[in-house]
């Protein structure tokens, strides 16, 4: 597995690529926003049929390859393994971590979305290897997230993990550097990039104040 410090250095501005956020082609956004900096990539498509994410999934692991960009599929550990993608990112309901980690083995990239403490705890002895925890803030872009959890729970739960995350929902440039002061590793955005006009600027804009907030 990665170590914590360089998977750290790849969570800084994790980008959530929901095809149906995208108003023109999911690819040039992804293109756009590595041009812009982004430090990883997840696939998060799930109103598509099996055959529909892996038709974008792999074009997109081959463009993050070149790129050198980490690339992820949420929820599905076979269609990350089919497309040869860097990682997986699971949430409670999908397959359990300890089975993630055997079948995909140690260099794959295992990110999960924890809901309790008793999960927080047992996330890193069961083969995680970074937390998204949220929503920080309120969000439009995931239906069942939850209510948002604010800074100073994001931290707690951070510091009870001892694994690297990235804070998750509602981040916006106004916003962003809330959740870096809060401890974040980095930050995971949809519409902060998705949703802008100039997806390339928006993502180094975004980089700029990530960066003025660990500074």
């Amino acid at each position: 597995m990665n170590s914590a410090s360089a998977l750290s250095a790849q969570l800084r501005l994790y980008l959530v690529l929901d095809p149906d956020l995208v108003a023109g082609d999911p690819l040039e956004a992804a293109r756009a926003a590595m041009r812009g900096g982004v430090t990883m990539l997840q696939l998060r498509a799930k109103h598509r049929t099996d055959r529909e994410i892996l038709a974008l999934a792999e074009p997109l692991a081959d463009i993050c390859r070149r790129e050198g960009v980490p690339f992820l599929v949420n929820d599905r550990l076979d269609l990350a393994l089919a497309c040869g993608a860097d990682g997986v990112h699971l949430g409670v309901d999908d397959l359990p971590l300890a089975h993630a980690r055997r079948l995909g083995g140690n260099a794959l990239i295992i990110g999960y979305s924890p809901e309790t403490d008793e999960q927080i705890r047992a996330a890193a002895a069961n083969g995680a290897s970074y937390l998204g925890i949220g929503p920080v803030f309120a969000t439009s872009t995931k239906s069942d997230a939850g209510e948002p959890l604010g800074v100073a729970e994001f931290t707690r739960r951070h510091t009870l993990s001892g694994l690297p995350a990235v804070g998750i929902g509602g981040i916006t440039m106004q916003n962003v550097s809330k959740v870096m002061e809060a401890g974040a590793d980095g930050v995971a955005v949809v519409s902060a990039i998705l949703a802008h006009p100039h997806p390339q600027q928006a993502t180094a804009e975004l980089l700029r104040v990530i960066a003025c907030s660990r500074s």
